[in-house]
């Protein structure tokens, strides 16, 4: 089976933990357990995971060996000062951006997010994408975690 390359940003793994988001957040991460979805993230999302509450924390831990750690590359940090310089998001959140350009030069699928705000939002997706292919990239789906799992 071919899995799909998912990207998971820091909100998502602390979806469990949150009344409105838990049981989606909860059936994704099952998915992923059971090898529907490959898990990447990145070590933006470690560092961002550190300033979480202790179950946030524990949770990502738990996950950390089935996923592959995204590492900030020049490649990656060029993307994100395009997607900037496109002022799709402020600089104020660079890391929301760098989380989208890490997704991109990973060759992930999609993205998996809870932000409403500065990723999964449907002005911002397209000027994601038209940037990527600008820079030489594919388009990349953006989605929240309630897009994404499988129902029966």
């Amino acid at each position: 089976m071919n899995r799909v390359r998912a990207y998971v940003d820091t909100s998502v793994f602390g979806g469990p933990f949150d009344e409105e988001f838990e049981n989606s957040s909860k059936a994704f991460f099952e998915q992923i357990r059971n090898g529907e979805f490959a898990l990447v993230t990145s070590a933006v999302v470690q560092n961002e995971i550190l300033e979480a509450p202790e179950d946030v924390r524990d949770f990502f831990n738990e996950l950390f060996p089935l996923a592959e750690i995204a590492e900030v590359t020049m490649q990656a940090l060029t993307l994100r000062d395009a997607y900037l310089k496109a002022k799709i998001v402020s600089k104020k959140f660079a890391n929301d951006a760098l989380h989208v350009a890490l997704a991109t030069v990973s060759n992930c699928s999609i993205i998996v997010s809870w932000n409403f705000r500065h990723i999964v939002h449907f002005e911002k997706i397209p000027l994601y994408n038209a940037i990527n292919i600008l820079q030489g990239f594919r388009q990349i789906s953006i989605h929240s975690p309630l897009e994404v799992i499988k129902y029966e």
